[in-house]
């Protein structure tokens, strides 16, 4: 325990020293570089729609298209946690070695989105299928995945990973013991499988309404941001659970709530 109150110690004593005018740069930085993912992801769904499966797109493309989507809808929420490992964790006095360490930690969290992008990717091409071979199956499976959504926003698991989040400062505190140049990526992977934990739930809806869907992607970015940030974000993730189920449970006898997995032409009967 003692050991323990003596870290946290060392890492409160750094805080106190950091001048609000040093958080500017890279408070901006984040704040423009979400800003240009946006802008970038909003631009190519105007080209592409938000048809069913991953609209032709290969795997390669599809991974670094994912990678900007993901940090213009989780970069918001995730920056508080990168300004605070490399500004108050150990802090760096070089203004430059901090932004190599927020760099590198956000380097990493994307690398562990890539991996769930994979695992989309997989989801995606199997669900365009299905939707090409059997438009009825696929419209029970975009029900059943809005659903089953819902569901694991009440999961243990979920609440775990969201704890997490909310309250990183226990998880970085035993980041300190990491040693090498590879630090501040092996944290940022770690912190971001822990976010893909809490958040891969809400990425799931993305197959039934389309991955380009960016009203939907706009809205999941919000209620990510909430649940991490609001101090009543647990309760509001179930909320967004109850309301997830009941999209699900709509979209029996709505299939416009299903574009992903219905195209247009069957979501406009």
């Amino acid at each position: 325990m003692t050991g323990h109150a003596g870290a946290r110690a060392a890492a409160a004593r750094p805080a106190r020293l950091v001048p609000p005018r040093r958080l500017v740069v890279p408070w901006t930085t984040a704040a423009l570089v979400a800003a240009a993912a946006w802008v970038f992801t909003i631009t190519r769904a105007r080209s592409m729609g938000d048809g069913p499966g991953t609209m032709g797109l290969a795997l390669p493309p599809f991974l670094g298209l994912w990678i900007v989507m993901m940090a213009a809808m989780m970069l918001p929420s995730v920056a508080p946690v990168a300004v605070l490992w490399a500004h108050v964790i150990g802090a760096v006095p070089a203004a430059g070695a901090r932004v190599a360490r927020m760099t590198g930690f956000l380097g990493g969290y994307l690398l562990a989105w890539s991996a769930c992008g994979i695992a989309a990717f997989a989801a995606l091409t199997g669900a365009g299928r299905l939707a090409a071979e059997s438009p009825a199956a696929a419209h029970w499976l975009g029900a059943a995945i809005l659903a089953g959504a819902g569901a694991y926003q009440f999961f243990g698991r979920k609440d775990k990973c969201l704890r997490s989040c909310r309250s990183p400062i226990g998880a970085l505190l035993r980041y300190m013991a990491f040693r090498g140049p590879s630090r501040d990526v092996r944290v940022g992977l770690h912190h971001g499988a822990t976010c893909v934990g809490c958040c891969w739930g809400l990425m799931v809806p993305l197959i039934a309404v389309g991955v380009m869907n960016v009203p939907v992607m706009a809205a999941l970015a919000v209620v990510i941001f909430i649940e991490k940030t609001w101090r009543y974000g647990k309760p509001f993730a179930k909320a967004v659970g109850i309301l997830l189920i009941g999209i699900g449970l709509a979209s029996i006898w709505l299939p416009w709530l299903l574009p992903g997995l219905h195209g247009p032409t069957m979501a406009m009967r």
